[in-house]
């Protein structure tokens, strides 16, 4: 309802728009990442970056360890750079998404990532690459008449839609900012400016003078002190 408004707010899509969208990403490699992008909240930089050492599947919660890396120009393909690299703070992401790690586990096996522990899982020309391969999904999906909601869909698309589908969910705020690797809780906050249209219906500010008087005790026969101009 904020979008409709034309608030200020990040532009975001739901879950069954994604779900859609990934059905018109055909190759396994390009739908592995934009659902790493959904299920995480990843930068591109920060999905580039990931190896498949940094997916814990054994635990009792699956995770993922991403490097927080602030947006920066495209880079070449490859590894992060030695400025990206210097002082690198982790956080981890848990994948509470059954299929999802059930499909990344496969994607594992088809490319056989475990026998490259160390090298990035997406070695992409650069960030581009898969901003292309979104581009190619939303027109084969306008082809179908299938429609989104936010245009265009970028890579930051999936990251503000995995914030607000926390927020929807009940995540506390002060968990969100971690899971984004957001230093100050006012970058978190942005969020939340989504939901100021989205109240109950059914809230009201008016009530009966008579139930009003009821509710508080007193007779409600009781005669106004002064008339209503």
């Amino acid at each position: 309802m904020a979008i409709a408004a034309d608030l200020d707010v990040p532009r975001y899509l739901l879950a069954p728009e994604i779900a859609v969208l990934l059905r018109y990403l055909p190759d396994l490699r390009q739908r592995m990442l934009i659902e790493t992008l959904w299920n995480t909240g990843a930068r591109i930089n920060e999905a580039l970056a990931l190896t498949p050492a940094d997916f814990y599947f054994n635990a009792d919660m699956p995770f993922v360890r991403l490097r927080t890396l602030k947006q920066r120009a495209p880079r070449s393909r490859g590894r992060p750079t030695r400025e990206e690299r210097q002082e690198v703070p982790f956080r981890a992401l848990p994948l509470p998404d059954v299929d999802y790690v059930r499909r990344m586990q496969a994607f594992f096996a088809t490319f056989r990532l475990l026998t490259r522990r160390a090298t990035p899982m997406w070695d992409v020309a650069s960030q581009e690459t898969p901003r292309n391969w979104i581009r190619a999904a939303v027109r084969r999906a306008e082809q179908d008449g299938v429609i989104f909601s936010v245009r265009p869909v970028t890579p930051h698309t999936f990251r503000h839609s995995f914030a607000v589908h926390l927020l929807m969910n009940g995540v506390h705020i002060k968990q969100v900012q971690a899971l984004m690797g957001h230093k100050r809780l006012e970058n978190t906050e942005v969020y939340t400016r989504i939901f100021a249209l989205d109240v109950t219906p059914d809230l009201s500010f008016s009530m009966s003078s008579d139930a009003a008087l009821e509710l508080l005790g007193f007779q409600s026969a009781l005669p106004l002190k002064a008339p209503l101009r």
